[in-house]
């Protein structure tokens, strides 16, 4: 029970029992996304160097995935695809450029939001600028505290400013005093978890979907090339005394400041006793980049995987995923079940007991989530990119196949034996090759804005 946002005196045992029957049992989630953190760049998936022991605590009280796949291999995309259920063979939005959803396109939080649930971002959201169909207040959000691009440029680049002068508060402009005329006094990031922290505090009695999409560890790519170094950060502790370059530290920072981000959201929830009934999910949008100054194999940013940001190799799509829900989700486990981001619109819905929609291709993975034996599972798995031309990826059981670009042969891979991808078996399986091209074929919807196009010549 509270009295002006403050908890009563003696009151616990009566506030716990008012949140849990005024909820319904449904569980709050709360989907906190790390922006362009690699597989290997956390401690429980083998990082050796940055400390993240939050973050690891956070696997160790429930279940880490070793084998989940972002929607794309770049922001925009990969964020549209875990808001829709809808992979980039279908989605409308297949590359960075500022194309905004629509207003019927059915997001998850649209969808929590008719299910009694409350709904907040909380962060750099991508789908839509301000004024736009996209904008997250249009697409099911009720509290919004967002970081866009700025001054109407349309750039991704231009989102990634961590000290930048203004905000966005419920679609209305924000002023950040602190920031004026180049000032550096207010770090976004801060901010954001300050907000973060508020919202929990003040969301008990109805159950929540909390959206976190952070800017961490993203370049600040404008600041980088003017100085050599855009990652930006107060503080390069606890890695100033490392011979590292700059940027590295700067990085390392950056990672183990959202490491302690992460670890206030969970003192947050455990303060105001919602740990046991709600779900945490820890995630990032694709592999690491090599921008900034950074390089992604310095701190072996993507582990053992090829590639990084904007490819379609593992290093490009797999990404870290934890689940936590106590008493549900089973601790201290790892699993090597295969998912996606377009499975956690109808995993999360079936956690919520709300009905799965129509369209889209996702399925859920509750009972693997909660330590079941998995009863439907996709028969492959679809990837396409544009950006200076389109690239393809495909996944079935344990075979990849990859294709760089438009008229080039498929590369074929099987990942039970070679995670790596270093060992081309397109020439020894030509059965296998066959049955990729014909889902590469089959998986996309043609659509004018999309075709399959080449490399611009001399890029």
């Amino acid at each position: 029970m509270t009295l002006g946002g403050a908890p009563l005196q003696g009151a616990s045992a009566l506030q716990e029992r008012l949140q849990a029957a005024l909820r319904n049992n449904q569980p709050n989630i709360v989907l906190i996304l790390a922006d362009d953190l690699g597989y290997g760049d956390l401690g429980c998936y083998g990082q050796a160097r940055i400390k993240t022991p939050n973050i690891d605590a956070l696997a160790k009280a429930g279940t880490r995935f070793t084998q989940f796949y972002a929607g794309s291999t770049v922001c925009a995309p990969s964020r549209a695809v875990l808001m829709t259920g809808v992979h980039t063979g279908h989605s409308r939005i297949r590359n960075n450029e500022q194309n905004p959803l629509l207003p019927e396109d059915n997001t998850l939080a649209k969808i929590l939001s008719k299910g009694r649930y409350q709904t907040a971002m909380l962060g750099k959201w991508g789908l839509g600028l301000p004024g736009s169909t996209g904008e997250p207040g249009k697409q099911g959000f009720e509290e919004v505290g967002e970081q866009q691009p700025l001054d109407g440029r349309l750039d991704q680049v231009h989102a990634h400013d961590y000290y930048p002068s203004k905000l966005y508060r419920n679609g209305e402009e924000w002023p950040l005093d602190q920031n004026a005329n180049g000032q550096r006094g207010l770090y976004v990031p801060d901010l954001m978890i300050q907000m973060t922290t508020n919202y929990i505090r003040t969301a008990q009695f109805r159950p929540f979907f909390l959206f976190l999409p952070t800017t961490l560890p993203h370049a600040n790519n404008e600041r980088g090339t003017a100085t050599g170094n855009g990652m930006e950060i107060p503080s390069d502790a606890p890695y100033a005394t490392t011979t590292w370059p700059a940027p590295e530290k700067n990085k390392a920072a950056m990672i183990t400041r959202l490491d302690a981000d992460v670890g206030r959201v969970l003192s947050a929830l455990r303060a105001h006793k919602l740990e046991t009934n709600t779900i945490v999910i820890f995630t990032s949008d694709n592999g690491p980049h090599s921008e900034g100054g950074v390089k992604a194999d310095f701190h072996k940013s993507s582990g053992a995987l090829r590639g990084i940001k904007r490819d379609l190799y593992e290093g490009g799509i797999r990404v870290p995923f934890i689940v936590r829900w106590p008493g549900k989700v089973p601790a201290g486990r790892v699993s090597d079940e295969i998912g996606t981001f377009w499975d956690v619109l109808p995993t999360l819905l079936e956690c919520a007991g709300l009905p799965q929609p129509q369209g889209i291709d996702g399925i859920s993975l509750y009972r693997e989530w909660v330590g079941l034996a998995q009863t439907n599972r996709h028969d492959h798995l679809y990837w396409e990119f544009h950006e200076n031309g389109s690239k393809q990826a495909v996944r079935k059981g344990d075979w990849k196949a990859v294709r760089t670009e438009p008229g080039k042969p498929l590369e074929l891979y099987n990942l039970s034996t070679d995670p790596s991808e270093t060992k081309d078996l397109a020439a020894e399986r030509p059965e296998i090759v066959k049955t990729m091209e014909q889902i590469l074929k089959e998986s996309r919807r043609d659509e004018a804005r999309w075709p399959l196009q080449p490399k611009k010549a001399g890029r």
